[in-house]
């Protein structure tokens, strides 16, 4: 009995301890980013400035928080000793019905731990 309190204990302060909350991106509607997928919309392009000053807030996040936070990637690529690359596209990408050349992309690459080791906007 004594046994099951504790784990009991435990497992509530575990499940506590996991569950933190994701940051919020000043300037930029979220909504409105997963909505433009590959950046055709043009939306994503309007924020990029504020992206890059706050690129520093996605670092050390789990992968399945940036998938909550900014949606599913554009692109992702596996890369060796597991580690994972997702890219957002910033400007509108190729698949999109007029697209920039320049292709400004949001890149993060995630450790073996999937964690955001790299955040940066390649241009």
């Amino acid at each position: 009995m004594k046994s099951q309190s504790l784990f009991n204990c435990l497992l509530f302060f575990l499940l506590c301890g996991c569950g933190r909350e994701l940051p919020t991106l000043d300037g930029i509607d979220v909504d409105k980013w997963k909505e433009d997928k590959k950046g055709c919309a043009g939306y994503r392009q309007s924020t990029e400035s504020k992206l890059i000053e706050q690129t520093e807030l996605l670092k050390g996040l789990a992968e399945m928080d940036i998938i909550r936070l900014l949606g599913k990637p554009d692109q992702n690529e596996l890369y060796k000793r597991n580690q994972k690359f997702y890219s957002y596209y910033i400007s509108p990408g190729a698949d999109c019905s007029f697209h920039d050349s320049a292709n400004h992309k949001l890149v993060l690459r995630f450790n073996a731990m999937g964690y955001a080791q790299l955040v940066a906007v390649e241009k």
